[in-house]
């Protein structure tokens, strides 16, 4: 693919203030949209099973819009058809009116040769007709999730009704318990939204341009990853996605970005904040490190003598800049910050403003720091805790 000629230069500075708009921490949010806004804002927030001070999902808009209710996050959500789960960069939360924009998807599914679950004869048939009869049902529901204690070996209502749901046939409604609540996707999707009409090519194109919008600035890798993307399907509809190229200070690569977010300089207050692992602020490894100097990895799949910064340590992020870390944990209502790591004394006041919002956020009513990376910063840090908690 050639690459157009850039139609603006961004320094590095400029790039980053501008994915900091783009993903919702530079400016005043929109409080009015909530979470529905910020949904739709990102385009997709991905889901998780691990759940320290909560779950990845509730974390996201917290960490844009402050201490919104945990129980209003879920609802916002869930109720009155207003998003779906499906395959996105992962597992994720995505906005209703973008079901048509993943038929592509859906058809792949249908299409592939090889499943890692072999589907025993009629169970998908099955679990069809017992979500029209009895739906919506979890998978135990259904008959139950798996046939023995692995994690990996799934009962065969499990295999069929996963299997519907890729196809697009079933849809999560909900999760209930952290367990998916199915239901027909002729009751759960509205009516003018349920179709597969779109071909491939206008699927990838939508979903192009929400990434580049989503990110405010990218090169094709970072556009491709945002939906899980083939660098080959980037190419095939970038240049008629509304992106536009231009060169960012720094990158030594091409890049993209959302027309909009280059018509006014980024303005405004920065959050101060925790941020989930798993926020799309830092979805691409390769991404945060070029915008922030910053190296990211979920720790929480590494053996435990080979972590550096904790199991699920959190990105703290303050005055557009990622400065440091938090491995959290909960004993009663004390925040427990088990590690923390900081990136020089002008560091302490936001990691202690950034843990006493969220100590308040899931009800705790202390903060006890068990380790910290730099030591002669142990007790600034504390001090700077007990005043920002009163």
């Amino acid at each position: 693919m050639t690459t157009p000629r850039p139609i603006a230069d961004l320094t590095a500075d400029e790039a980053r203030r501008i994915a900091l708009r783009a993903q919702g921490f530079l400016g005043a949010p929109d409080r009015r949209s909530g979470v529905r806004g910020i949904l739709r804002h990102l385009g997709a927030i991905q889901l998780d099973t691990i759940s320290v001070l909560a779950r990845s999902h509730e974390l996201v808009p917290y960490a844009r819009l402050g201490a919104v209710g945990r129980k209003t996050v879920e609802d916002a959500y869930w109720q009155d058809a207003h998003s779906f789960e499906y395959w996105s960069h992962a597992a994720c939360i995505l906005p209703i009116e973008e079901w048509p924009h993943f038929a592509f998807r859906r058809r792949a599914y249908r299409n592939r040769p090889h499943w890692n679950h072999e589907l025993p004869d009629g169970a998908y048939d099955q679990v069809i007709k017992q979500l029209r009869s009895e739906g919506p049902l979890t998978a135990t529901e259904l008959g139950g999730a798996k046939r023995t204690s692995d994690w990996w070996d799934w009962s065969g209502s499990k295999v069929a009704v996963e299997r519907a749901l890729m196809y697009g046939e079933v849809v999560c409604v909900e999760r209930r318990g952290w367990k998916r609540l199915y239901d027909l996707a002729e009751r759960a999707v509205p009516e003018e939204l349920l179709h597969d009409e779109l071909d491939d090519t206008e699927c990838l194109r939508r979903l192009v341009s929400l990434a580049g919008r989503s990110l405010g600035v990218g090169t094709r890798a970072d556009i491709a990853d945002y939906h899980r993307l083939k660098g080959e399907q980037v190419d095939a509809v970038i240049a008629d996605s509304g992106l536009v190229p231009v060169s960012v200070e720094g990158w030594g690569k091409p890049a993209w970005a959302d027309p909009a977010a280059l018509q006014t300089p980024p303005r405004g207050r920065h959050r101060t904040t925790l941020l989930s692992p798993f926020d799309s602020l830092i979805w691409e490894r390769a991404r945060t490190e070029r915008i922030f100097g910053f190296t990211h990895r979920l720790e929480a799949y590494v053996p435990k003598q080979k972590r550096v910064y904790g199991y699920f340590a959190m990105p703290v992020l303050a005055g557009g800049r990622l400065v440091g870390r938090v491995d959290p944990a909960r004993e009663g209502r004390t925040l427990v910050a088990k590690q923390v790591t900081l990136d020089g004394p002008k560091a302490v006041p936001a990691v202690a403003q950034a843990l006493a919002e969220a100590a308040t956020w899931v009800d705790c009513t202390n903060v006890r720091v068990e380790r910290v990376d730099a030591p002669d910063l142990r007790e600034p840090l504390a001090k700077e805790l007990a005043r920002v908690l009163g």
